[in-house]
């Protein structure tokens, strides 16, 4: 990497905004688009949210067009304010050093932007931008060799990430919140926690089972006793309820076996959906030029891999758990810790760095907040705030100047203009700034530009 104190003497117009030679004029350009992009990213995404929320009148009446503004606002200001600080600091410094356009702009333009933004909805941001920011790092220390990877490590960390959370749904106010609701949803309410009077509880329901079981056939009309589908029906339910089922489990209904198969066909058929659902879109997009690109939407590998990587993990996990409880006749909280160990192997299936990192992220958020509660580590006001703003920092560094390994997130939100930049005069300071974009150099006026664009450039100091 070149040293910090290295420059060239280029304008902002010939490095950035090569498209106008106005600084004022490309950051209202770039504003605008930022806008119709954060509009197309938070209406809908308000909207649906409000929707699955089940959300009474008078939010879509108050409140839901001011949080989508907000929101807007925020993420509009962030890619604005990057065009005006790089000429801004282009003009303090005279010069571009390595870091000026795109750590140093990003910096000051991101604390702002974040500023906007709702606090409640600023750390779940700061989480995101933090993930980009680590993957990013990441990869760069692999390329360079400072980093040796780890085969399967994604999977790794998803295993010991899923331990962990386990082990706090498991125990007594250990999560709280949507994280708690949305593990509640995955592997079921009977895995809710469970303490030592609970299960002497759930031994005592038990015999209740069968006198239910006598009620219910009186109550069946005689005809659907006589159809396949009754019959059916009865048979399954005969095959899940008569079974090995330990006095610790709370799945009354199933037995041990049965409780697992239908945790997996459950989860495989959610995450089945979800990955059709998010198709959807990009097929109806063929839908009169090619429309057996329908019918491929139902049979595409990733609905699968979704699927079996959610039913998977179900299944081994409750499989684990019951198992756990077996040999050892009893039902406590450490078993979920191997038990949510071994589901996470299910990841084989839907391979996912981003995944593994944000979940791994948000633990070590909710482990630091649970440790400020104990009174073992410190609080920072503004925490959030600046981690947002050097994390988006270093995506934008990575995206100015060393695109290969950056995620392409942040092209959205400048409209692409950061496909425009005169990489190949970035190129000096030795990131291969261009190396993405084959040979392409911006169109510049000569009477606006600092250096010929004939002249090959050397660093300054």
């Amino acid at each position: 990497m070149a040293a910090l104190s290295k420059s060239i003497p280029h304008s902002c117009y010939e490095i950035g905004h090569t498209w106008s030679t106005s600084c004022t004029l490309s950051s209202l350009q770039v504003t605008a688009g930022a806008l119709e992009v954060s509009l197309k990213i938070y209406a809908p995404l308000y909207l649906i949210a409000a929707i699955l929320r089940r959300r009474k009148k008078d939010y879509y009446l108050k409140k839901l067009l001011p949080e989508i503004l907000q929101s807007t606002s925020f993420l509009t200001a962030n890619g604005g304010l990057y065009i005006a600080f790089f000429c801004i600091l282009r003009r303090l410094l005279g010069k571009f050093y390595s870091w000026s356009a795109g750590f140093g702009a990003a910096l000051p333009a991101s604390y702002l932007a974040i500023l906007i933004e709702r606090k409640s909805r600023r750390g779940l941001l700061t989480i995101y931008m933090a993930n980009l920011a680590t993957e990013t790092i990441f990869r760069m220390g692999v390329a360079r060799g400072a980093i040796k990877p780890i085969k399967h490590g994604e999977v790794l960390l998803f295993c010991l990430t899923a331990s962990l959370y386990m082990f706090f749904f498991r125990c007594k106010d250990g999560l709280k919140g949507f994280t708690f609701s949305a593990l509640k949803f995955i592997v079921g309410k009977e895995e809710i926690p469970t303490h030592s009077f609970l299960a002497e509880s759930a031994h005592v329901r038990g015999p209740e089972r069968p006198r239910q079981e006598q009620e219910r056939p009186e109550t069946q009309p005689r005809k659907s006793r006589s159809s396949l589908a009754a019959l059916t029906r009865n048979l399954i339910e005969s095959i899940c309820k008569h079974g090995p089922r330990h006095r610790c489990c709370k799945h009354y209904g199933d037995n041990c076996i049965s409780y697992c198969v239908k945790g997996f066909i459950r989860m495989f058929s959610v995450g089945y959906l979800i990955q059709c659902c998010l198709r959807i879109p990009s097929a109806f997009r063929h839908l009169f030029t090619k429309p057996s690109r329908l019918l491929s939407l139902l049979y595409n590998k990733e609905n699968f891999q979704l699927g079996a990587f959610l039913g998977s993990f179900v299944s081994i996990y409750k499989g684990t758990s019951c198992l756990l409880r077996w040999v050892r006749n009893l039902d406590d909280e450490l078993h979920a810790l191997i038990a949510g160990f071994l589901a996470g192997v299910s990841m084989m299936f839907y391979k996912s760095t981003t995944i593994s990192m944000y979940l791994a992220s948000k633990l070590v958020e909710t482990m630091y907040f649970k440790g400020i509660e104990a009174g073992r580590f410190p609080y920072f006001p503004h925490a959030d705030t600046l981690i947002y703003a050097i994390s988006t920092a270093i995506c934008f560094q990575a995206v100015s100047l060393q695109f290969t390994f950056a995620r392409t997130d942040l092209l959205l939100l400048c409209v692409g203009r950061f496909a425009v930049m005169n990489r190949k005069a970035l190129d000096v300071f030795g990131t291969k700034a261009s190396q993405d974009f084959g040979d392409f150099i911006p169109k510049l006026d000569p009477r606006y530009t600092v250096v010929p664009p004939e002249i090959e450039m050397q660093l300054g100091s």
